[in-house]
């Protein structure tokens, strides 16, 4: 069968999935900055919905509501992992918002991070392995 291999098709190819194979050449940088862009754009999404949901709850979370402005405050420092700010006036659903909140978002924030700098680590490990299979064929 005869493959018809254009350039558009095989940037196409890389964009498309997501890393290319150990036995294929280095991706392109536009196709690796590409990556990263919509890793970004991916994780982004994410982390906006994660801040919405905590400004919501805690803002419903204390008697009486916890300002907007606070609550996306507060949101925003759990998310980024430095702790709350306003901890007066939490109802027990509202320590139990606030606990499961912080756990979950400990654990998006890191999965965020790994996701964002995954096309890098790929690259720079692919380019390793490149150089390793140049190295033995000489």
């Amino acid at each position: 069968m005869i493959s018809f291999q254009t350039p558009a098709n095989k940037q196409l190819k890389y964009f498309i999935t997501m890393y290319e194979k150990k036995t294929e050449p280095l991706a392109p940088r536009t196709v690796f900055y590409k990556r990263i862009a919509g890793n970004m754009i991916r994780t982004s999404g994410i982390l906006g919905i994660m801040l919405l949901i905590g400004t919501v709850g805690y803002h419903c979370s204390t008697r009486p509501f916890t300002e907007w402005l606070d609550s996306f405050h507060n949101a925003s420092m759990i998310l980024s992992g430095m702790g709350p700010i306003v901890t007066s006036g939490f109802t027990s659903a509202g320590k139990i918002f606030s606990s499961l909140y912080a756990l979950f978002s400990g654990i998006i924030f890191v999965g965020a991070m790994g996701y964002i700098f995954a096309p890098g680590l790929h690259r720079i490990f692919h380019r390793l392995h490149l150089e390793n299979d140049t190295s033995k064929n000489n």
